[in-house]
């Protein structure tokens, strides 16, 4: 599934593409698509692969089309402090760019059948953490994944806010969803070859949209003989966060905010030196006349002419080689944020804590 849009050369310009195409259309889920590398959730030696708007499987491991994250992430229509609960959780991708935009104080967990998905995901998510050029620039609600069949949930689990499923869902699982949601929420998932939005408005009363035809490999149903028992799947906890979280959260927030401030009225832009076009001239040489004593002597002397009869396809060849490449931004590429917490007279410990332990 997918091909919907254009082939990216990078991460912005398949976010671009999905953008024109009216994928993605609000700004929260365009910055979190921008801040979340679609292509370091792929394998080495299979990265060229990552920009095409396509699916992706290898072993266990998969990913979904751009084209159908963009929808589903739209339609979940999510908010900070929401939980979020993803079935079938994969590499944690999209959990991951959910967790952008929850924030902090939103409930963020996943359930995945394959192990060793599950231990691929946590790699990619302490990476992210550690190493994302992005991180410093958002509050984060970290995905917590655990291993299960999502058919076999324990009965008394909490509900969640918004709910998506990344597996073809029968008809005969589709109420054992909905009673996962709160009065209120959201479900997304592929059912009969439709992406649909169902929306719980009442304890016995729902509303469905089919957003997309899709085609979905359909639910992993666990087999066991008769009288086995089922390895029913505990949901991780939904804990409150502990003081020294807390602090951490609102020290950040605070400088953040002060670093905002400080930056307002600044050029945090730098400006690439404009290329200018070479004007294309020719030497051509041309009779003039010296004195020389008392002596009219010609002589041939070397004058610049601005060419104006040069061959077009020569000339629009170097105009594209030289062309003038006007006025485009850079925006610098400063962590404020780090700036602000490295400078506090804190404990070398502390400032790294509140850094998440990042080294950049």
């Amino acid at each position: 599934m997918g091909g919907a849009v254009s082939a990216g050369e990078d991460n912005d310009d398949l976010i671009d593409n999905l953008k024109e195409a009216q994928y993605i259309r609000t700004e929260k889920v365009e910055q979190a698509f921008r801040a979340i590398d679609r292509g370091d959730y792929y394998l080495d030696g299979y990265r060229d692969s990552a920009y095409k708007d396509l699916a992706w499987k290898h072993g266990n491991i998969h990913l979904s089309a751009p084209c159908i994250y963009s929808e589903v992430m739209e339609a979940l229509k999510l908010q900070p402090g929401l939980s979020f609960l993803n079935l079938g959780s994969g590499t944690g991708y999209l959990s991951t760019m959910v967790g952008l935009i929850i924030g902090p104080f939103g409930v963020n967990h996943g359930v995945e059948l394959h192990k060793d998905v599950v231990e691929y995901a946590r790699e990619k998510l302490d990476d992210f953490i550690k190493n994302g050029d992005s991180f410093d620039k958002f509050e984060f609600c970290e995905p917590v994944f655990v291993v299960g069949n999502c058919l076999e949930i324990s009965t008394d689990s909490h509900q969640y806010d918004r709910i998506y499923c990344g597996a073809g869902v029968q008809k005969d699982h589709e109420n054992y969803m909905k009673v996962l949601l709160k009065i209120g929420g959201t479900l997304v998932m592929p059912i009969e070859d439709q992406l649909t939005q169902i929306t719980r408005t009442g304890q016995c009363t729902w509303e469905s949209k089919n957003i997309l035809a899709v085609s979905f490999a359909p639910l992993v149903q666990q087999s066991r003989a008769d009288g086995d028992k089922s390895d029913t799947v505990q949901l991780p906890p939904v804990t409150v966060r502990s003081l020294q979280d807390l602090s951490r959260i609102y020290i950040r927030r605070t400088l953040h905010n002060l670093a905002n401030e400080d930056s307002q009225g600044r050029a945090m832009v730098q400006r690439v030196p404009q290329k200018r076009k070479r004007r294309r001239c020719r030497r051509r040489r041309i009779n003039t006349y010296v004195f020389v004593g008392n002596q009219l002597i010609p002589q041939m002397v070397e004058s610049e002419e601005e060419e104006h009869a040069e061959d077009e396809h020569k000339e629009a060849e170097e105009d594209e080689e030289e062309r003038d490449i006007g006025d485009i931004e850079i925006l610098k590429q400063v962590n404020m944020l780090r700036d602000q917490i490295m400078a506090l007279p804190l404990p070398e410990s502390l400032k790294a804590y509140l850094l998440y332990y990042r080294e950049k």
